[in-house]
């Protein structure tokens, strides 16, 4: 196994879709995931894992269902496992995700657009 750097410019750099996570990292059973996006996202939840958003460059407010925080370029929140949520960005927003490799990204909201079943690595 080769360690090398990763960084965070260049791999973005690498994409411009949105709401389509790629996965830069792997460690412990848990994807280091990047992802743009610059809309609202579908309520979800997940019952099994936990998720941390990390903002790299952007802002963006997570929506729960009793209030909304927002997030700006060096935040993070840990959502736990169980919790409704849905990240919404008006202009783009570039995060790094921590989560369990079996992580759908839209959780119990299975047949939505966003749905991503298999994620590029890059």
């Amino acid at each position: 196994m080769s360690i090398e750097k990763i960084n965070l410019t260049e791999k973005f750099s690498q994409f411009s879709d949105y709401f389509n996570p790629r996965i830069v990292g792997e460690l412990n059973g848990q994807h280091v995931k990047l992802v743009k996006f610059a809309s609202g996202f579908v309520w979800h939840k997940h019952d099994h894992e936990d998720e941390m958003f990390l903002v790299t460059a952007g802002n963006f407010k997570m929506e729960l269902r009793d209030k909304t925080i927002d997030l700006h370029q060096g935040d993070f929140i840990i959502i736990p496992k169980g919790t409704e949520h849905r990240p919404v960005a008006t202009e783009e927003v570039q995060v790094m995700l921590f989560e369990p490799a079996t992580t759908l990204n839209t959780g119990d909201a299975k047949n939505s657009d966003f749905t991503r079943n298999t994620l590029e690595a890059i």
